[in-house]
């Protein structure tokens, strides 16, 4: 695999916005421009609960509305401040379903000084799958967007949408229609709503891609619970036992409990047990091998779909890794030298890759670099804590742990006893093993080259028999030392073979 041709490329663009006016919130979030893994460079929200009270009255709560104007008036001044170029913004569930949503749209625009696209139900499941496959190219499940008014649910599969519903699950709209937060009257209501989904018969197996703030919470619960030790909420899964306990534990939690415990957002604890007892009974109905949480939903589905096919046909988690190569490598380019030098390690015996194997250890050679200008006792962690807690998306957690030290190993040296116990009890011996050999890989390249290109593509290093061959031409021999055997001597040793240097 020629990790070029997963790039897409695009550098210098302008700041590009997505303004989302849901049920429960009104979020803006500016990312450093249209590409296929843009960050996001401010991220801002307000709590107005535009959808309390639609389920009963019909309409958009006056003081909730003007809350919502004045979040909107706010996020225009910012747009203009931050030289913003592109304003994409929508409306949900509330919105759509107001008898004033038409009204609150044009006091909303003029506010904003942007159009805003109010989403029908099938529009806003397609932007939420869309998020999660912009996140996860190979997703196979269905994707659970919960809103504070709506529930869509949509099967991904093979990169493309298939059936999807959307159901009055929020749990705004559930104490709207209900009248009532008691979870044993909430039960019979979602019960009689989940009938109408029937492609959660076809979840068996396969992922439940959570979407929505409530269901973070969730995870975010979780893992304070067990002290997991890397706390991304992108991509964390539970099986479909645990998921299932955790939600029915937090649906007969009262809002006061949740109040008390730290990782819950205090302004989710009076409708978390509702958004807890609907997923309990999605997990009732249905069997998924995995729940796992995305932080990928309608607003990055809305710029996924901006982008042409060429784009979004590349892979997020190499131009994410590309992009900290250019923004803070010597030489980006050697890290895609730095790709194909290391290729010959991984195709043989105990070490040969598997496409997905291959695809981080690609990551991994674009972000070898990005410690260098740290103190040289610092590197190691740094690196380690900036890449096991980026912005990136495209990988799971081992493979987050997997690349953080690879490149921990790279700057800390093969054989460290130092490697965080915690994060290395998260991926396999076998990928532990890998990750020592990648890295070993990189010491030796960077001896050899000083991180400068065109070096890398003269220079050959590959397995025969049972020795580890460096075979150098005559007119770069000088570029040999001790610096460079000891470290063609370390590779060897962790691979179990003999060094070899051929000239």
């Amino acid at each position: 695999m020629n990790p070029a041709r997963k790039l897409d490329r695009i550098s210098g663009a302008p700041p590009v916005a997505v303004v989302d006016i849901g049920s429960n919130s009104v979020r803006m979030v500016v990312y450093d421009g249209l590409r296929r893994a843009p960050s996001p460079m401010f991220n801002e929200k307000v709590l107005c609960g535009l959808g309390r009270g639609v389920a009963e009255t019909g309409a958009l709560d006056e003081k909730a509305s003007e809350r919502a104007l004045l979040a909107l008036t706010r996020f225009r001044a910012l747009i203009v401040q931050m030289k913003v170029e592109e304003v994409f913004a929508v409306a949900t569930a509330a919105v759509r379903d107001a008898s004033n949503g038409r009204d609150f749209i044009k006091r909303a625009e003029k506010c904003l000084k942007a159009n805003i696209s109010v989403l029908t139900g099938k529009q806003e499941a397609n932007f939420a799958a869309h998020g999660v496959l912009s996140a996860t190219p190979d997703a196979d499940g269905v994707v659970g967007d919960l809103g504070g008014g709506s529930l869509e649910l949509v099967d991904v599969r093979g990169g493309k949408l298939r059936d999807g519903v959307t159901l009055p699950l929020g749990p705004l709209r559930i104490i709207g229609e209900i009248g009532s937060t008691d979870p044993d009257i909430a039960r019979g209501f979602i019960d009689e709503q989940l009938d109408r989904a029937g492609l959660l018969a076809g979840l068996h197996g396969r992922t439940l891609y959570a979407v929505g703030g409530a269901w973070r919470n969730l995870a975010r619960l979780h893992m304070a619970q067990v002290h997991y030790p890397l706390t991304i909420v992108q991509g964390y899964s539970l099986d479909h036992s645990t998921a299932r306990s955790l939600a029915n534990f937090v649906s007969q939690l009262s809002p006061d409990t949740l109040n008390g415990i730290e990782s819950v957002s205090k302004s989710r604890a009076e409708t978390l047990p509702l958004s807890a007892l609907v997923l309990e009974r999605i997990l009732a109905r249905s069997t998924p091998g995995q729940f796992t949480t995305s932080v990928y939903g309608v607003r990055e589905g809305v710029l996924y779909k901006q982008l042409n096919k060429r784009v979004r046909d590349t892979d997020p988690l190499l131009n994410a890794c590309w992009d900290f190569a250019r923004r803070y490598a010597r030489s980006p380019n050697h890290e895609l030298e730095l790709c194909k030098w290391t290729d010959p390690l991984f195709n043989r015996g105990k070490m040969a890759e598997a496409p997905l194997e291959t695809r981080l250890r690609h990551a991994a050679c674009m972000l070898a670099d990005i410690s260098w200008r740290a103190n040289p006792d610092y590197r190691s962690g740094r690196a380690l804590t900036i890449i096991s807690q980026a912005s990136i998306v495209g990988v799971d957690h081992p493979g987050r742990v997997f690349l953080a030290l690879a490149v921990f190993f790279r700057y800390q040296g093969v054989n460290t006893k130092q490697a965080p116990r915690e994060l290395a009890e998260l991926i396999t011996e076998d990928e532990l093993e890998r990750a020592r050999v990648l890295a070993g890989a990189m010491r030796l390249a960077y001896v050899l080259t000083g991180a400068m290109t065109g070096l890398l593509p003269k220079i050959k290093l590959f397995v025969e028999d049972k020795k580890l061959v460096l075979a150098m031409p005559n007119k770069l021999s000088d570029l040999y030392g001790e610096s460079v055997q000891k470290r063609l001597n370390q590779l060897a040793g962790v691979m179990g073979l003999e060094a070899q240097v051929r000239r």
